[in-house]
């Protein structure tokens, strides 16, 4: 789902698509600190988690891959540039005030939101 959120402010101050956003900054990392500060604005909650679930899948994705000779280590190397186009596109799609779902990690990320409320 792609719809926009109208701007409102969030739990820590800032503007909810900036606080979105920053989510993907460091990406579980930041998506830890947002999804635990965060309490009310779901549209910053659902991007923290969001961010939490791709680089977590992209960082086990690339251990797996790791550990596989040739094969795994080109493709290991092929995933970091899609892993940045995600990064920019996710980060963008926040700052817009998008819904922005991947197939499988958008989904689980916006049942989980559900669930914690």
């Amino acid at each position: 789902m792609q719809e926009k959120q109208p701007p409102s402010a969030s739990s820590s101050g800032l503007s909810q698509n900036t606080a979105a956003t920053l989510s993907y900054v460091l990406g579980f990392i930041t998506g830890l600190i947002f999804l635990f500060m965060e309490k009310d604005n779901k549209f910053v909650r659902y991007h923290a988690m969001q961010s939490i679930v791709l680089s977590v899948a992209l960082l086990v994705l690339n251990t797996i891959l790791g550990f596989i000779p040739i094969i795994g280590w080109i493709l290991s190397i092929l995933i970091t540039p899609a892993a940045l186009i995600i990064w920019i596109l996710c980060m963008v799609k926040a700052y817009q005030g998008e819904w922005y779902e991947f197939p499988v990690a958008g989904k689980f990320s916006r049942e989980q939101i559900e669930k914690m409320s």
